[in-house]
């Protein structure tokens, strides 16, 4: 994953916009599945394989509140594994995005699990639903995002898609509006009741 964009609040356009989070859905979608880089968007004829991942700045670091746990569902498509360290390719699945906080382990880490008040750090890649764009990434400021998970530091869907993370991991995250920005737009590439996509890799903990 503004505040993932700007893991992941996951979105971040440039560190530090602080952003509320409303609780209203969208099903915006496409029906066909588009792969997004840091660098940019590809259409992709067919769903990627299923493999064994904002955020930070302005995108994924935004406001959260104390994160009040929410059913977490299975992303079915998710995109492709890559390698832990180096930047993810996000794939936005086909069709209209899901109502509830998804994620998918694409790399199962080895070290220290991520627990509620735990100072981690971490890279991502954020992606809006409604574009199949790259709206915020760690990798493209050469640094990774760290922040106190629980906390309220970041977007909802952060707080509770990184818990259980381990070390050395790469989840990907599909955060609905109401765990996200809801129907403020937080900046550029980012839509009024947007879903977001996170891969989120853990770097550290503590």
């Amino acid at each position: 994953m503004h505040r993932p964009h700007r893991p992941l609040r996951p979105a971040l356009a440039t560190v530090g916009l602080v952003l509320l989070a409303a609780a209203v859905l969208a099903a915006c979608g496409s029906s066909s599945p588009s792969a997004a880089s840091s660098s940019g968007a590809a259409s992709r004829s067919s769903a990627s394989t299923s493999p064994s991942t904002t955020a930070a700045g302005s995108g994924a670091a935004a406001t959260g509140g104390s994160a009040s746990t929410s059913a977490i569902g299975t992303i079915s498509d998710p995109s492709p594994a890559g390698t832990f360290g180096k930047e993810p390719t996000v794939v936005v699945p086909p069709g209209p995005p899901p109502t509830q906080l998804e994620e998918a382990n694409l790399i199962t880490g080895t070290g220290a699990t991520a627990k509620v008040g735990d100072t981690v750090t971490v890279q991502y890649v954020g992606v809006a639903y409604s574009t199949h764009k790259v709206f915020d990434a760690s990798w493209n400021r050469g640094q990774p995002f760290t922040f106190t998970l629980g906390a309220g530091q970041v977007i909802k869907g952060w707080d509770q898609g990184v818990v259980g993370m381990k070390v050395g991991g790469r989840r990907e995250l599909i955060i609905p509006p109401q765990l996200a920005y809801g129907a403020a737009s937080p900046g550029a590439g980012i839509a009024p009741n947007d879903t977001l996509i996170f891969v989120v890799d853990l770097v550290s903990v503590g």
